[in-house]
């Protein structure tokens, strides 16, 4: 009886440690959701943490499924919904320490501002929850905290920034150079100074090709508090704030760079005891620590799988057959990237905005900026360290020596960056830094330090815009439309990976396949949605990245005239077997697909309007990845003019009238009409209420 009394109290008191969920008693009054024709939501609220309620409310509604996958990430449970896939999430959490560096630097790393702003953001998703529990992955994960929201924010820049493929290499024993990633997530990025414009506005296109579902596909919002915030544009599931977009004074446009963010070492173990490590000639010991995986089997059953992490003075340690590797970024240090956002959303002048970016919380990301004041900018942005010089930090770094385990960074005023260039405009596609406006205002490459790692390469896109741009004159917005939304690829290819012999073959020698050859050979290399060019050429690519994948091959290589007859055969047969017929039109074979609608889809890789696809059904691919969603932006006097489209839609949720409603307007290039003004908003609202009202 005894023990069952002490079980039983033993019981009471673990659970009266858990957190009660419970409603905040936020005062939603405060809180308005104004839902436009297409369903976005605008949300107007008193004080900016009214507004950050708000929009996580709208959010949910939206999409609450994916939302949860980013908390559960962040607090390290995403093992107990999905299985063993989660599991490795939450290890990487454990590796890298995510929710103890959140609890530990939130009070130093956030403005008492700025609280305020998450304690209203996870209240508004605690509230949902708890008015929606039918909805909950797993109910124990509520009620958040603004400390495990930090947590899923530095999880998921960590992953931008290369640690899960750091991670990957130490795992597959890849190392000493961690591969890079091969499919980058692209974007386009312009701004024409309003010298160039024949309506004396500034133009910018917001245009990052993101994976069009999952935790990093974007959703649309309106923001607006009365202490200063009203701001338009893209964020992510789990995202308090605008990532990148337009206020009434200035916008901004992110796309991805490739600069070297993170170090890997190489530590020296003592074979008599291996948990032990050398640094400059002294032994020092392994921090080590046993974490418990809760993993789901079968659907029924959560079963504890320990798994040991270690630390050691240079970060995050893993020790493999291979030896022991550590991995040290700038991620992990500084956390402040959701202030940063929000104050280059509140932002009212260039040089508050460039003050919100100058503090380096944010680790990386191209940024092309424009304003109403007649100023255009681009900065590469990076959190980059100070690094030992004479070591090659591209590789695997000795972890015997302590002077390589830097602590400093190269400060924002090192970055490569361009302000208001004499020919103006700045733009950025994924290429180099140092070539962001016309080629006679590039920067010099050998004024940065060789170890910041800067990609000098060009792309399609950046070849292409500049055949498209003109050095002088003034352009027009129809004309600046129709060069965000070219589809040819440039004169002289510019893939990682040679192609050229597709377009040398004989067809002489080749008889069996003068089609496929006269096809290619006369393709105008735009990725128009009839042609016929476009849909051989981006058969013959997926089928090499295929190959590559299968083989390990890299895709820094040349296709030779063998292989590109190769590629041309299979695409025969592909097509033949599955349509019927030798040649087909790029819409009959890449699709735009959500739920049941399916629409015929212009673009390929790497044209300004990229499409990368993924095999679908009865031959078919369909779209996953590319242009997604997208804002352009006129800054003038008053409110900027602005128009956006996104891929499906404004919901996650296939019972919603605005699941797939954007689609046709998304193949067809028509933008909708958008706007800060809050009167309008309101007066044009299909439906507006306060979070928690009944429909």
């Amino acid at each position: 009886m005894k023990n069952t009394t002490f079980l039983f109290l033993i019981g009471i008191f673990l659970i009266s440690c858990q957190r009660v969920h419970q409603h905040s008693g936020w005062n939603t009054k405060n809180v308005q959701i104004a839902r436009d024709e297409f369903g976005v939501p605008h949300i107007f609220g008193q004080s900016d943490a009214d507004a950050a309620y708000g929009l996580a409310w709208a959010h949910s509604e939206d999409d609450f499924e994916t939302i949860q996958k980013t908390v559960l990430a962040g607090k390290g449970l995403a093992g107990r919904v999905f299985g063993e896939e989660g599991a490795a999430i939450d290890f990487f959490v454990h590796l890298l320490d995510t929710k103890e560096i959140a609890k530990a630097k939130y009070e130093s790393s956030f403005s008492p501002e700025f609280k305020k702003v998450l304690e209203g953001y996870a209240a508004g998703l605690n509230d949902y929850a708890f008015h929606h529990p039918e909805e909950l992955l797993y109910a124990p994960a509520f009620p958040i905290t603004p400390q495990e929201i930090s947590s899923a924010y530095i999880l998921s820049l960590a992953q931008m920034a290369g640690a899960d493929r750091a991670v990957q290499a130490i795992f597959n024993g890849t190392v000493p150079k961690i591969a890079e990633d091969s499919l980058p997530k692209g974007s386009n990025a312009i701004a024409i100074h309003p010298s160039r414009t024949d309506s004396g506005e500034a133009f910018l296109a917001i245009n990052s090709h993101q994976p069009l579902e999952g935790p990093v596909a974007w959703y649309e919002a309106h923001i607006h508090s009365e202490e200063g915030w009203n701001a338009l544009g893209g964020l992510f599931p789990g995202g308090a704030m605008i990532f990148h977009g337009v206020n009434e004074h200035l916008g901004w446009a992110h796309t991805v760079n490739s600069p070297d963010l993170l170090d890997l070492y190489q530590l020296e173990l003592d074979p008599e005891d291996p948990s032990r490590y050398r640094v400059d000639g002294e032994w020092l010991t392994l921090e080590e620590k046993i974490v418990w995986l809760k993993v789901k089997f079968w659907d029924w059953i959560t079963i504890p799988v320990p798994q040991t992490v270690w630390k050691s003075i240079y970060g995050p340690t893993l020790v493999t057959e291979k030896g022991a590797f550590a991995i040290r970024m700038g991620t992990l240090d500084r956390i402040g990237a959701p202030e940063q956002w929000w104050r280059m959303n509140k932002a009212s002048s260039f040089q508050e905005w460039k003050s919100a970016m100058s503090t380096l919380q944010l680790p990386n990301f191209n940024t092309v900026y424009a304003d109403r004041y007649d100023t255009i900018y681009y900065v590469s942005n990076a959190l980059l360290p100070k690094r030992v010089p004479g070591i090659d930090h591209s590789e695997t770094v000795p972890g015997n020596r302590s002077d390589v385990a830097w602590k400093d960074y190269h400060s924002f005023e090192e970055l490569p960056q361009q302000l208001n260039p004499a020919t103006g405009y700045l733009y950025n596609t994924n290429h180099s830094p140092f070539k962001a406006g016309d080629l006679a205002d590039t920067l010099a490459a050998a004024a940065h330090p060789q170890e910041m790692g800067f990609d000098l390469r060009d792309n399609n896109r950046s070849k292409r815009f500049r055949e498209l741009m003109t050095e002088e004159g003034k352009i027009s917005w129809q004309q600046f439309n129709q060069i965000k939304f070219d589809q040819t690829l440039p004169k002289d290819l510019a893939f990682r990976t040679n192609l050229q012999a597709l377009f040398t073959i004989n067809p002489e020698k080749y008889p069996e396949l003068k089609s496929q050859i006269n096809a290619l050979t006369t393709w105008n290399k735009e990725a128009d949605v009839n042609s016929q060019g476009a849909a051989l050429f981006a058969f013959v690519y997926y089928y090499w990245w295929d190959e590559f994948t299968k083989t390990g091959r890299s895709i820094d290589t040349v296709i030779t005239e063998k292989e590109a007859v190769q590629s041309l055969q299979a695409a025969k047969t592909h097509f033949q077997t599955h349509f019927g017929k030798e040649l087909v039109a790029l819409g009959e074979y890449q699709k735009l697909v959500r739920g049941d609608k399916v629409l015929p889809l212009w673009g390929i890789d790497d044209v300004l309007t990229t499409i990368r696809s993924t095999a679908w059904e009865k031959g078919m691919r369909k779209a996953a990845q590319g242009e997604s969603y997208i804002l352009m932006a006129r800054f003038g006097k008053g409110l900027p003019v602005l128009e956006s489209i996104n891929v499906y839609g404004a919901s996650n949720r296939p019972d919603s009238p605005h699941y797939a409603d954007q689609m046709e307007r998304f193949v067809s290039r028509e933008l909708k009409p958008m706007t800060l003004d809050k009167k309008t908003v309101l007066q044009t609202a299909k439906r507006v209420y306060h979070p928690g009202d009944k429909h």
